[in-house]
């Protein structure tokens, strides 16, 4: 099979990182030879990052794994998955899971990441957002009742909403603090019911659903437009122009490297306990201004220039969260996980692979 399985075309950057998990997760990723694995939202970020982790299982796996993956590329990018052409091991099909999806054959693993989730994006496409958010997530669980080892539902860390201080790093027990009619509702209220429904199917059919609560996961992939901030710096680094905040810079986040989130996330699947969720993150916690002076001096020097603006939407700052930072006790109980990639090593890695992506025209 792995005669057919096509040439790998992406980033090599991102083929490292795939490398990188596979390594780690040996022996835990056998689990996954000889089954089928539905990856929803296949196109996205941290779903392409799968797909890329199973191609290099699939590399030295016999029969290796198969993956049917699925996007209606509303928001995510085709040419992002044109390394999947061609395949055996994968197939690729245009599908809207909120109205539905028959594999028309038998699927054991299920990732659902089929979403919109760049708040510029969700406040264009609201009820869309939350049809994927509820409507997919009953859909897939729907389709684990017939059969599977398990599923795993990628929710947010906006389900927490702006945590009391007193809540961060914030535990997977916090019931958050988070409004249902603000701008950012449809997205933050969606996931929080996305979760309902997986803890309430867990309930009623035992069904092995895990779900896991990315925090701020970045890293080679986004879209440069996504509007999220790690984008936005990039394009500022890779462009060399200057860096606008539209904010004070002061609120904190807990950046994640993606092969650090994608290990963590199949240790979930693969060996989490069925109707738990788990934070995904890494609890090094950062301002969004210092933040921005690291990468502003990454090519340096000159340092880029850094510009304080208020944003024209209004909506822009409006029940935006002041920390961010998981209490990651959960996950790294699973194999002793921690996250490996520091905030400043991260970020090269990522503007390394936006270059290295232009010089070959991809």
């Amino acid at each position: 099979m792995s005669g057919s399985r096509g040439e790998h075309s992406t980033s090599s950057v991102i083929c490292e990182d795939a490398e990188w998990v596979c390594a780690k997760l040996s022996p835990r990723l056998a689990a996954l030879n000889g089954t089928t694995l539905l990856v929803t939202g296949a196109s996205g970020f941290l779903c392409s990052y799968f797909l890329e982790t199973v191609a290099a299982f699939n590399r030295t796996a016999s029969p290796g794994c198969r993956v049917l993956a699925l996007d209606n590329f509303q928001t995510g990018l085709p040419e992002r998955l044109g390394w999947v052409a061609g395949r055996s091991d994968m197939v690729l099909r245009q599908c809207d899971v909120s109205k539905g999806f028959d594999p028309g054959e038998r699927v054991d693993w299920i990732i659902h990441g089929a979403g919109i989730a760049s708040p510029p994006a969700y406040r264009r496409f609201p009820l869309e957002t939350i049809d994927v958010n509820v409507n997919g997530m009953r859909h897939m669980l729907e389709l684990l009742r017939r059969g599977g080892q398990g599923m795993l539902c990628l929710s947010s860390s906006e389900i927490y909403g702006d945590p009391d201080p007193a809540h961060i790093p914030t535990a997977e027990d916090y019931r958050g603090f988070v409004s249902c009619t603000g701008p950012r509702a449809c997205y933050d209220e969606s996931k929080r019911l996305a979760e309902t429904l997986a803890t309430t199917y867990h309930r009623l059919y035992g069904v092995p659903v895990k779900t896991i609560r990315p925090f701020n996961v970045y890293g080679p992939g986004q879209r440069l437009d996504d509007g999220r901030i790690i984008p936005s710096l990039m394009s500022a680094a890779f462009h060399r122009q200057p860096i606008v905040l539209y904010s004070d810079g002061r609120a904190t986040r807990s950046f994640c490297y993606i092969r650090d989130a994608i290990r963590g996330m199949l240790l979930v699947l693969l060996c989490g306990a069925a109707g738990e969720a788990f934070n995904v993150g890494n609890d090094e916690e950062i301002s969004v201004g210092d933040l921005a002076r690291y990468v502003a001096g990454m090519d340096g020097p000159p340092d880029l220039p850094i510009h304080f603006e208020t944003s024209r939407e209004a909506d822009y700052l409006r029940d935006n969260p002041q920390r961010r930072c998981p209490d990651l006790t959960r996950l790294k109980s699973l194999d002793g996980w921690q996250p490996e990639v520091k905030v400043r090593e991260g970020l090269a890695r990522t503007l390394r692979a936006y270059r290295e992506s232009a010089a070959t025209g991809g």
